[in-house]
């Protein structure tokens, strides 16, 4: 029996599901004030996002009563165009569009593995966005390779309904201040939450946290941008220590479903609780969220407008929480294109990628950073990739061959450390490092995607900063909530 966003919305509230080709255009009505749409307080709508590589449903679970919405007041409407998915929240009577955002998801991710092709997945999903005054429409769309978006799913929703889960919040978290600078609707609000901490590591967990914390934000642009945060921790005591390692067999307890493995890729975390997540961070405003693990192992994840994961205490722990923080937060692309991923094309041949630092380079004279790039640099930008590719060769075989042996942390760090030594000194050796122009592999893809600069922290764990192209891209996102 299939699941359908149709038997989900007849569950919940009288819902009405469509699928048809639409272009969205979130400016297109003039909005009214906050206060006349919105009553200031939170709706969550839980969902199971179901499907196979040829078809996907939405399901909705449940709409969830959070505390007072968090985010802009001002910016509700995502403009952006970046994500795969897009969540849009229309007024019941003339269709506007009160509410929007662009997002990925790990369905979304899954469905481009090889495990969808041979049999379904299901993963829970939520949008959280301004309780509205009166009945709405949620609206899904999903991108097409055009760059184009077409609606998959519909569904109403009253807010007056009974169906609508109003129970008070959980109170069992603590939440630890880190540093405020303003009122949540005119901030970010970043919280990193604990997982496998139990009670005895809790002082571990803070003190991991904010030292992780204090790296992003001696990073550009979030160093000169601090003051449009606000950072919290959120601290659940977890019931042993540590996460589960399939590989090794080793199986740890984690409240949010938190596991190396995750596709079968030995690194990659991904949190699968995601409705036990979210009332567990309804006790504090956020708007981003990074899962800091208690693990050495080296590992982590991030998803954008999702969350970020990231082990905390790897030697690689302070590049892991800011790279992985750039992709869940400002939806960048991960830069590198030889490392082992589960996915088999993200990026069909011939289409533009739409995060920000990543191109096909189908029109040079159209190259989306075109501004960076000084003039005389050709396009696309000569560097050494072939010796590269082949010393990176050798040290694919060599992780693969630690992985395989289940080798211990102390092994596994010390090859990076190697790597990291032969690799800076080769990219900064190229004559063309430090400028912007479009340098062939990136996004997993060997040939025909560039990425802006020789080196950056989305490319390699050598540098401490971002790419200029990267850096931009963070600080137009911290705009949109701190404007």
């Amino acid at each position: 029996m299939k699941l359908t966003t149709a038997v989900a919305c007849a569950f919940l509230i009288l819902g009405s599901c469509r699928t048809t080709s639409t272009r969205v255009a979130p400016g297109a009505l003039e909005r009214p004030p906050f206060d006349a749409v919105f009553t200031g307080g939170t709706l969550r709508v839980d969902c199971h996002h179901v499907g196979n590589a040829k078809e996907e449903h939405f399901a909705v679970a449940l709409v969830r009563a959070e505390g007072a919405w968090p985010g802009s007041r001002t910016q509700l409407v995502d403009e952006s165009d970046m994500g795969l998915y897009r969540f849009e929240v229309r007024a019941l009577a003339d269709g506007r569009v009160l509410y929007s955002r662009g997002y990925c998801s790990i369905f979304g991710e899954w469905q481009s593995t090889a495990a969808a092709k041979s049999g379904w997945g299901s993963f829970e999903e939520s949008q959280r966005f301004p309780e509205p005054r009166t009945p709405v429409d949620l609206v899904w769309h999903k991108r097409r390779d055009d760059g184009s978006w077409t609606e998959v799913a519909r569904a109403s929703v009253d807010p007056a309904s009974r169906f609508v889960d109003r129970a008070p919040l959980a109170t069992d978290a603590e939440v630890i201040p880190v540093f405020e600078h303003g009122a949540p609707a005119t901030k970010v609000d970043l919280l990193v939450v604990a997982d496998g901490y139990p009670a005895g590591e809790r002082a571990k967990f803070e003190e991991v946290a904010r030292g992780l914390i204090d790296v992003m934000f001696a990073t550009e642009p979030f160093r000169r941008r601090r003051g449009d945060f606000n950072v919290r921790l959120l601290y659940t005591p977890a019931a042993e220590s540590g996460l589960s390692n399939p590989r090794k067999n080793a199986w740890r307890q984690s409240r949010f479903g938190l596991s190396f493995n995750s596709f079968d890729v030995d690194r990659y975390v991904l949190a699968m609780h995601d409705r036990e997540l979210r009332e567990a961070c309804a006790q504090a405003p956020y708007d981003a969220l990074i899962l800091l693990c208690n693990e050495r192992k080296y590992g982590g994840g991030g998803i954008y407008n999702l969350w970020a994961t990231a082990t905390a205490d790897s030697e690689a722990a302070p590049y892991l929480f800011v790279h992985e923080f750039g992709h869940s937060f400002a939806g960048l692309a991960d830069e590198y294109y030889s490392s082992t991923v589960a996915y088999e094309e993200l990026t069909p041949p011939g289409t533009e990628p739409w995060e920000p630092n990543a191109t096909a380079l189908l029109d040079p004279k159209q190259l989306k950073w075109r501004d960076l790039v000084a003039p005389g640099t050709a396009l696309p930008t000569a560097w050494n990739k072939a010796q590269y590719d082949a010393d990176d060769l050798v040290y694919q075989a060599k992780r693969k061959a630690l992985i395989d042996a289940q080798a211990s942390e102390d092994e596994n760090e010390k090859l990076m450390r190697e790597v990291k030594q032969t690799s800076s000194a080769f990219l900064k050796a190229e004559p063309n490092y430090g400028k912007v122009g479009a340098f062939e592999g990136a996004a997993y893809l060997s040939r025909g995607l560039y990425r802006p600069e020789v080196d950056c922290i989305m490319f390699t764990r050598n540098p401490t900063s971002f790419c200029k192209v990267c850096e931009r891209a963070v600080e137009r996102t911290i705009d949109g909530f701190a404007r």
